[in-house]
């Protein structure tokens, strides 16, 4: 099984900055219909610094890593996500402070963070149309899977159940946000938030496949 370490995570944060980026125009979309636009920009701006500021982190403590990370996308995504996004990095950092490498078994723990920090610091839970509906499949799949079926598999299952945890928010009536305002009228939208989700997982996922093969 594969052991996450600094390069693999230079990999990871470089993934993700390429899929914000990748996915601007789209994000601004969703988040132009109940929003304020900026939600691609921000992840865009907000996942380049962590990359960098990952490539440029000296050491390889798993926790300062991801602690690093967050911090820069405080800085940088200024948007009640970022400051969520970023913050729950920060709390992934401290649970996995100490480690120099992390078994690829126990990566649910980084999605478990953010969610978790998401859950508590924005007063939401799953089923209300919001980050949390496109991160939680994909951290039930990394916590409970069967790793003996390959790790690209597992990988693969956690990708595919956070793509689906996402577009399953068109069936859902949004209880926070601007998008709220709408009540019923948000059945039948995507919720940008929950893109964001899917798009870290599936990032995630991509650019580990190449070692795990």
């Amino acid at each position: 099984m594969l052991s996450i370490e600094k390069k693999h995570w230079e990999a990871i944060f470089s993934a993700w900055a390429d899929i914000m980026l990748k996915n601007r125009e789209h994000l601004i979309e969703l988040d132009g219909v109940a929003g304020d636009s900026d939600l691609g920009l921000t992840m865009t701006d907000g996942f380049a610094a962590a990359r960098d500021a990952v490539n440029a982190f000296d050491g390889t403590d798993v926790g300062k890593l991801l602690y690093t990370g967050g911090k820069a996308i405080m800085s940088n995504a200024p948007s009640s996500l970022g400051t969520l996004l970023g913050s729950g990095f920060l709390e992934a950092g401290k649970r996995l402070k100490g480690k120099d490498v992390l078994p690829l078994n126990e990566a649910y723990i980084l999605f478990q963070a953010i969610e978790d920090n998401i859950m508590s610091r924005g007063g939401s839970k799953v089923g209300e149309k919001t980050f949390l509906d496109g991160i939680d499949p994909a951290v039930k799949v990394l916590a409970s899977a069967d790793w003996s079926v390959g790790d690209t598999a597992v990988l693969k299952e956690a990708a595919l159940a956070a793509e689906h945890g996402a577009e399953n928010t068109r069936t859902m009536v949004a209880k926070h946000g601007r998008m709220a305002i709408r009540g019923k009228d948000s059945i039948g939208m995507l919720d940008p938030g929950a893109v964001v989700a899917s798009l870290l997982v599936v990032a995630f996922a991509q650019a580990l496949y190449e070692w795990t093969a």
